[in-house]
């Protein structure tokens, strides 16, 4: 039987098919990933196909060898396209999925969500965003993995290396149902080049963030984080969005979520996209308002939308050091400044050179990944000297945590401070949001409603916001900004249209607001007014992740590049209640930079999912407000202790702060 005949169910059962469907056309209509470069020698070709062909009965090694050769040799990696299935891939809901266990059933909802067209990157390759964050590897790995999903209980847990199901594994009831590590490589081998090898092989992949998590939820994820950043920035230069440009490029995954947070910031949003294809899906999803392809017209519409004060998201087709310097020779002035490609990803595809194509870039990095890389430096170097001309006349400019400042430096571009350790310009975690609220605890808490139903967030939005706005009468005066932002931010989410695949959303709180929100979805559950809910996070917060050059930038303790406090974070969530947790190398800022953790909670509205919220996320927020504290942050000092003063099982260590005066006698 033909997987076709199958319905979807039983297709999910039958796992890795004992006949193999009918080889699948390369569809060109779909946004694909760029061609990795050719790494492997010819032995490790043999062992990367070996590798590949473990997956299947010894009667389809010969038919297969052949094609995943030539998908090595074509795209440098092995996709098995043969095994992409036939049905429609999105979150459906939760009761549409055959499953013994309704956390595997919510876990195997989220998977789909990450691979879902309107929200995947390069879906046919399992990228969910920023150039190279996958789910899996291949698609083999996706049909085991919902195999054993389906079939697991809830004394079970499914242990996941690198996108490979290692297998079930008999747990107890408590226990996360899965426990998820991407790259987590021996620290020698963390090059970018070993990624490439290593992933190459099938034997290790890069996660992002969220996308191996199966905690994605589309661009929607990162907009109220960047509505937090581009209101605050303003503020910081004591500005009003309303009229005002900020300047910036990235319209994939993450980054995609810019234009839609100028917009709800109240600003005018210039941001550069060299990918056609990805850019009219911006547009489509009216996640842009305007598409521009010419420079003076660029110009002609931003100087119409500064003296009409408009509030306008515009994409310009093309590359962001064209903007920078076209601005600079019109005199444009350009209030807030960044930059949001994947240059964690600089050699493949997460940054493309200026007076390049996109077309013959996507060649030249197959091809010639050394001319390629030298073009990208010079861009770096072009980049990076039109933005100084432009801080010069008092731009404020922030890295946002994507390692620009970071592979900038490396090229050899202007951008390091007098001390020459130092760059000179900050990390936006360092102005923005470490002090204002990563060491309150503030951060991106996200549910999504495992029913589908877009009357459930609507009712799970009234939830959130009735609980804030209870909380914010009695908040101290550090926190009633935060509050009111995130306020402003629930009112309005429904009006901006934010859902991109799953009924899913985000709003920055702290552990009292997480705890108290989720009670009440819990509590809603329990009386049949909603479905279940799945919670979760983005790994850029508080506590999940350690990122010296994003997350923990304002840690000046000299730890910043420690990351205990992210493998101490994935621990404590495993045994306080997740119903899967993840650990990760590499994120937003690259390969070897980075580690970062995060977890996934079903809500069923039982009195043991009040118990396990209450208990994972209040450690799962103040494990890093604590270490935020022992490096001496003064808001989280203030934060460690009022959670100690409502929790008296809490005890922590606080820091003797020493007079600089003193030091200055040594």
């Amino acid at each position: 039987m033909q997987v076709s005949e199958l319905s979807f169910k039983d297709q999910i059962l039958e796992g890795i098919p004992n006949i193999l469907p009918e080889p699948k056309s390369y569809d060109e209509s779909i946004n694909h990933a760029p061609k990795r470069k050719a790494i492997l020698t010819s032995e490790e070709e043999k062992l990367a196909l070996k590798n590949a062909l473990r997956y299947f009965n010894k009667k389809d090694h010969k038919t297969l060898l052949h094609e995943f050769k030539y998908e090595l040799d074509t795209y440098g990696r092995i996709y098995m396209y043969r095994l992409r299935p036939d049905y429609k891939m999105y979150a459906r809901p939760i009761s549409e999925y055959p499953a013994k266990s309704s956390q595997a059933a919510a876990i195997m909802l989220m998977i789909q969500n990450n691979l879902d067209y309107a929200v995947a990157q390069h879906p046919h390759e399992l990228i969910t965003y920023g150039g190279n964050g996958g789910v899996f590897s291949n698609w083999a790995q996706y049909r085991l993995t919902m195999k054993y999903l389906a079939e697991m209980n809830n004394e079970q847990t499914l242990v996941m290396y690198s996108g490979h199901p290692m297998g079930l594994f008999p747990s107890h009831k408590e226990a996360p149902r899965v426990v998820v590590t991407n790259g987590m490589m021996i620290p020698n081998y963390s090059k970018p080049d070993d990624w490439e090898k290593f992933n190459a092989l099938g034997v290790t992949q890069y996660g992002q963030m969220t996308a191996g998590s199966y905690m994605y939820i589309g661009p929607q994820g990162i907009v109220h984080g960047t509505t937090i950043t581009v209101l605050n920035g303003f503020r910081k230069i004591g500005k009003e969005p309303k009229g005002n440009l900020f300047v910036t490029s990235g319209l994939g995954g993450m980054s995609g979520a810019q234009p839609k947070a100028g917009n709800i910031a109240g600003c005018i949003t210039v941001c550069a996209e060299v990918n056609p294809k990805i850019t009219q899906v911006r547009l489509e999803q009216g996640w842009i308002d305007e598409k521009i392809t010419d420079l003076d017209k660029l110009v002609s519409r931003v100087n119409k939308a500064k003296a009409e004060k408009e509030t306008i998201s515009i994409a310009y087709l093309g590359n962001i050091v064209e903007v920078w310097e076209k601005f600079d020779d019109a005199n444009i002035h350009i209030d807030l400044g960044s930059d949001q490609t994947s240059l964690h990803n600089p050699w493949a595809g997460g940054y493309y050179p200026v007076d390049i194509s996109f077309e013959d870039a996507n060649i030249m990095m197959a091809n010639n990944p050394e001319l390629f890389k030298l073009k990208v430096q010079e861009t770096l170097r072009r980049h990076v000297d039109a933005i100084n001309k432009h801080t010069a006349k008092g731009t404020y400019f922030f890295d946002y945590g994507n390692a620009f400042l970071l592979e900038a430096s490396r090229a050899g571009a202007d951008v390091m401070a007098k001390n020459d350790i130092d760059f000179k310009y900050p990390s936006y975690v360092q102005d923005i949001m470490g002090p204002m609220c990563f060491d309150y605890g503030f951060g991106p808490f996200r549910w999504v409603c495992a029913s589908g139903k877009p009357e459930d967030l609507a009712k799970t939005d009234e939830i959130a916001c009735q609980v804030l706005e209870d909380i914010k009468k009695n908040s101290p005066s550090e926190i009633k900004q935060q509050m009111a932002d995130n306020i402003q931010w629930i009112k309005g989410a429904q009006e901006n249209k934010l859902v991109v695949g799953s009924q899913a959303r985000i709003l920055y709180a702290d552990s009292e607001g997480r705890m108290k929100i989720a009670e009440a979805f819990n509590q809603a559950i329990a009386k049949n007014e909603i479905g279940e809910i799945i919670l979760g996070r983005d790994h850029h917060d508080v506590s999940g992740t350690d990122s010296p050059y994003r997350e923990t930038s304002n840690i000046y303790d000299g730890s910043r590049f420690t990351a205990d406090m992210a493998i101490q974070n994935v621990i404590g969530d495993s045994f306080r209640g997740a119903t899967w947790v993840s650990i990760h190398n590499g994120g937003g800022v690259g390969w070897g930079e980075v580690i970062n953790g995060g977890f996934g909670m079903v809500l069923d509205g039982s009195i043991e999912s009040s118990k396990r919220l209450k208990q994972m996320l209040f450690w799962d927020v103040n494990n890093g407000i604590s270490r935020r504290s022992w490096a001496r942050n003064e808001g989280a000092i203030f934060a460690i202790k009022r959670a100690m003063e409502a929790e008296p099982n809490l005890k922590i260590t606080l820091p003797n702060i020493v007079d600089y005066n003193l030091l200055n006698e040594v």
